[in-house]
């Protein structure tokens, strides 16, 4: 009987641990600031050029989501990033892109420039 409930309890841990986002973490507006703020991170933004020349966190490196795959070696694997697009949609599918690649430290900002209340450069 131990082993059947010691065996259920390692399956169920390895059934939780591989649900959700695989290699990335969703961050709010706020835990973004402190992470640029800190300077833990290097902010990527996902967005076109014309989304990114309206407005963009200060000192943000611009790879449109379209062309991440192709432009791969311009960024360092060990490097922390933080993700961004507008509202948060092309940033999951960047941050999968990053993670899948054997990025290892991926934050995607949840809500996007949308809910970004922090200063913003043009």
């Amino acid at each position: 009987m131990k082993k059947i409930l010691l065996f259920l309890a390692l399956f169920l841990v390895l059934v939780l641990t591989a649900c959700g986002n695989e290699g990335y973490r969703n961050v709010s507006s706020d835990e973004a600031k402190k992470l640029i703020d800190n300077k833990e991170v290097v902010v990527l933004d996902v967005r076109t050029q014309e989304e990114f020349q309206a407005g963009h966190i200060p000192d943000a490196t611009l790879i449109p989501v379209q062309e991440l795959e192709g432009r791969l070696n311009e960024l360092q694997k060990n490097d922390p990033y933080l993700v961004v697009c507008r509202s948060g949609n092309r940033s999951v599918q960047a941050s999968e892109i990053l993670t899948s690649k054997g990025f290892k430290k991926i934050y995607n900002l949840t809500e996007g420039m949308n809910a970004w209340p922090f200063e913003i450069e043009q």
